[in-house]
């Protein structure tokens, strides 16, 4: 690479040290290799502008471009997280179609084209961050930029079906495809790419990954990402999470931490550990149950709808089984910091991972990390999490069945030491070997080989 690196993401850290696996990946990168990151500043803007505002420097330059009030309803909680999202996460039923929002999202997204092309040389190398901005490839492409241009997509790919409820389906190829690299999280996620681009008339497949659509080569590949493990297992080796909850010597933890989205598959998850309460024996050790679900975009009805369903289940689960003294579930609306959440991993003896869909989910590798070799917690996962495809010596569910979640934890529970660490034993090895410095050196040496495509035509 003899270039500088260009991130762009719709959030990039103002604190002066970064937190937060992916955050920490993105500023080691730029660290080592110099280069300019590029975000959305968290404070609105009074009306839309090219000018890039400089952030304290890092060892590398950080810049910021400021959303309206307007941009902020239109391309973040409109189009991103009420059209896209919900596409991605197959809930085509939870799209929220207003032209606004697609006009807002284009407009941003030129906007952002704009500033990276007056940064950018042809030697460069752009690194761009999730669905937030699809477009901006084919934007910087427009612009005649030449460098190698990558989309890491954190989230799943969308099914090709799925694709025909998205008023801009026929634009979206066009803009995947301006793009040098398309990183995906797994390998299914790449066959669903794979599926829509040879549904269309002018794309052809290579044996090696890459695609032609139009005038336009481009390669496809799985980037699993990873944690920082041994940062986890530092933290949470300092342990008392037991002592921070206040359980009694009888209660086995079973923890969740998810952010409160629809995806996340929780109320089918609180609703199983209520049968998991059911076949609890009167004398025997009680499960305890800790729901971790910061608020996100609350401003979306989807999301206002699913606290208010949470709140119902976990106020009657906790109605018919709480006893003086005793209540079942705890169901937290707040964040923790990741060192507080890693001594809580290592105090439980069930995480719960349960997503309906899911990118990655990278608490399932967190959960991991942060156990205690010789006496593990044991992972209970979703089948549809990403994670699954390579922890595969989790207990794996189907999420949208209860009863499956129920045995799984209740196996899970009554699972003895020798099993316990034989599976941990197996997933350790995959967190630490694969982890967010390995996934990162991994997607930049691909980039970094690419032959840059002719422009679009």
């Amino acid at each position: 690479m003899t270039g500088r690196l260009i991130v762009v993401s719709n959030r990039i850290p103002t604190d002066e040290v970064p937190s937060g696996g992916l955050v920490v990946a993105m500023h080691e990168a730029l660290s080592d290799q110099g280069g300019t990151w590029i975000g959305a500043h968290p404070d609105p803007a009074s009306e839309p502008t090219d000018a890039l505002e400089r952030l304290p420097a890092q060892g590398y330059d950080k810049r910021a471009f400021r959303l309206t009030e307007e941009e902020r309803q239109t391309f973040y909680l409109g189009y991103a997280n009420s059209v896209l999202w919900p596409l991605c996460h197959r809930r085509v039923d939870l799209i929220a179609l207003e032209t606004e929002y697609a006009e807002g999202y284009l407009a941003v997204n030129a906007r952002v084209a704009r500033q990276v092309a007056s940064l950018a040389g042809p030697d460069d190398l752009i690194w761009v961050q999730d669905y937030h901005f699809f477009p901006l490839a084919a934007e910087l492409r427009r612009l005649g930029c030449r460098a190698r241009i990558g989309l890491f997509l954190h989230i799943p790919f969308p099914v090709a079906s799925d694709l025909a409820a998205l008023p801009e389906r026929d634009a979206f190829p066009r803009w995947l495809s301006a793009y040098d690299l398309l990183g995906l999280q797994t390998q299914a996620d790449v066959a669903r790419c794979l599926e829509l681009f040879r549904s269309l008339p002018d794309a052809e497949m290579f044996l090696d990954g890459k695609v032609k659509h139009g005038a336009r080569l481009f390669a496809v590949a799985a980037f699993p990402i990873g944690i920082d493990a041994e940062g986890m297992a530092a933290a949470a080796a300092v342990g008392g999470g037991r002592e921070m909850v206040k359980l009694a010597p009888d209660e086995d933890l079973v923890i969740g931490v998810d952010r409160l989205d629809y995806s996340k598959g929780l109320p089918n998850r609180l609703r199983a550990f209520g049968q998991v309460l059911e076949h609890t024996e009167l004398g025997a050790r009680r499960p305890h149950l800790i729901q971790i679900a910061p608020p996100s975009r609350g401003d979306v009805p989807a999301y206002q709808r699913i606290r208010a369903e949470l709140d119902a289940i976990a106020s009657e689960v906790n109605g018919c089984h709480a006893d003086l003294g005793w209540t079942p579930i705890q169901y937290i609306n707040r964040s923790y910091p990741r060192e507080t959440l890693a001594r809580l991993f290592r105090a439980a003896r069930i995480g719960l991972v349960t997503p309906l869909a899911d990118g990655m989910n990278l608490v399932a590798k967190e959960f991991v990390a942060a156990q205690d070799p010789a006496d593990p917690g044991v992972l209970v996962l979703s089948r549809t999490a990403g994670a699954a495809e390579r922890l595969s010596e989790a207990l794996l569910v189907n999420p949208f069945d209860i009863d499956d979640i129920a045995r799984a934890i209740e196996a899970g529970l009554a699972m003895p030491l020798e099993e316990r660490t034989a599976r941990h034993a197996a997933l350790r090895a995959e967190v630490f070997e694969r982890d967010v410095a390995a996934w990162r050196s991994d997607y930049l040496r691909a980039l970094s080989a690419v032959t840059v495509a002719p422009a679009l035509a």
